[in-house]
């Protein structure tokens, strides 16, 4: 009876090394030296058998094991690569543009300020000549940067205290407009100028001062204005007259007076 159990201890201590050797393709010194393990200090069999069937427990709750793990994770390190590098491009291409931007900025800045002191040097001198004395000036409010400001008109015609521009009458609104609008012209020439009835408001004096004006713009620029009038003294002091007469009921016609040359035949 004793060489039995002997005997099944045997076959019990063998087919354990070769469980051993199938699942660890160690011996079984070997996988205790690999362990590191005291022998004398290792749990029970039925302790270890019991953490044994609890990691496995463990193993399977966590599911099938992903063959294509791997190419999926290279997958998404491609796509991840991808999206960093675009997104470093990004960052770039908006650091580039905000410095454009700032760059643009400064520019316009300097170039307001300039055509600024231009307009505003050119605006009081018409406005003194305009009224016969008094004093006007542009002036940047609500803001310390010129891109953001507002613009406020002062204007401080002879014998009244200063003002802005909608404090003052009509017709010296008109004369103050006009001399804003000169102003600008003296800075940045064009081709044209239209104006529509802008002497209306005006009584003659005024109506004399403002011709003269025009009279000075058109010696000092290359402007052609193009005056909308019913007022006879505007249309005394023009080079050519158009007017639409109606001949007929019904009927338009335009007509057309040099008024040099009609003088030079008058003489």
């Amino acid at each position: 009876r004793a060489e039995a159990r002997a005997d099944a201890a045997l076959e019990t201590v063998q087919a354990a090394a070769e469980r051993i050797r199938e699942e660890t393709d160690l011996t079984p010194p070997q996988l205790l030296e690999s362990l590191g393990v005291d022998p004398a200090r290792m749990p029970d069999a039925e302790t270890l058998e019991a953490e044994v069937n609890r990691l496995k427990r463990q193993r399977e709750s966590l599911g099938a094991v992903n063959l294509r793990a791997e190419e999926d994770a290279a997958s998404v390190q491609v796509e991840h690569d991808t999206l960093a590098s675009e997104k470093a491009d990004l960052e770039e291409a908006v650091k580039k543009l905000r410095a454009g931007i700032q760059g643009l900025n400064r520019e316009g800045r300097e170039r307001l300020l300039t055509a600024f002191e231009q307009v505003n040097g050119s605006f009081a001198t018409l406005f003194t000549h305009l009224f016969g004395g008094g004093e006007a000036r542009l002036v940047l409010v609500e803001s310390d940067d010129p891109l953001e400001a507002g613009l406020e008109i002062m204007c401080q015609p002879p014998g009244k205290k200063l003002a802005t521009l909608s404090l003052l009458s009509g017709g010296e609104q008109t004369l103050t407009a006009m001399a804003l609008i000169f102003a600008v012209f003296l800075a940045n020439p064009a081709p044209i100028c239209v104006l529509d009835e802008v002497d209306a408001p005006l009584d003659d004096a005024n109506v004399t001062r403002f011709c003269d004006m025009l009279d000075e713009m058109t010696r000092r620029t290359e402007t052609r204005f193009l005056v909308i009038t019913h007022h006879a003294v505007t249309m005394a002091r023009m080079d050519r007259l158009f007017g639409v007469t109606m001949a007929e009921q019904g009927v338009s016609q335009l007509v057309s007076v040099d008024l040099k040359k009609a003088e030079a035949l008058v003489a």
